[in-house]
């Protein structure tokens, strides 16, 4: 199983793409056992055919030509997203949902992008790298974040799809990806 993050949709009354209609594109382009979750943009789906990037890419187009405008998807299988929550460095069970945050990207990153960054200006707040994941304690949560807002300028995330789940959409997703017991 897979799970396809989309970027950016049914924010701000802007880029609407209802869960129903983005089901149905999905079908339609061949997947199986497809469902939704929450309206923020988060599907699983199943597909013997195809890498992550290739399914990325053929999601992409396809929402564009159903929906008139361009969406940022990252696709990742169950392996990937359990290996993620597991390799969590802070302690996920003691913090509140709120306070921790993945940010998933669609291609490796290096220290070396965010060496600029002062991690000790923005204490409490801290983050960690996985290989094409972002780990961010956010201890009043992502809205009141200082490190959140600079973490997101476009020169650290240039020629990467960057798109950030809460902690809660984070192991839902491991859940709903999961093989069927």
């Amino acid at each position: 199983m897979y799970a396809a993050l989309l970027r950016g949709i049914n924010v701000g009354g802007s880029r609407k793409v209802p869960m129903a209609e983005l089901r149905a594109l999905m079908e339609n382009l061949g997947y199986d056992d497809v469902r939704t979750h929450l309206r923020s943009g988060q599907a699983v789906f199943s597909s013997g055919r195809g890498d992550e990037d290739a399914l990325a890419a053929e999601l992409a187009q396809g929402i564009e030509r159903h929906f008139g405008f361009g969406v940022d998807v990252i696709v990742r299988d169950h392996a990937y997203l359990r290996a993620v929550a597991d390799a969590c460095p802070f302690p996920a069970a003691d913090l509140e949902p709120k306070q921790l945050h993945v940010t998933y990207f669609s291609a490796p990153v290096t220290p070396g992008r965010f060496a600029e960054i002062d991690q000790a200006a923005f204490l409490p707040e801290e983050f960690r790298l996985g290989d094409r994941a972002l780990y961010l304690y956010a201890p009043n949560g992502l809205g009141r974040s200082g490190l959140a807002e600079h973490l997101a300028k476009p020169r650290l995330t240039k020629g990467v799809i960057a798109t950030t789940r809460n902690w809660n959409t984070v192991v839902k997703l491991v859940e709903l990806t999961a093989p069927a017991a």
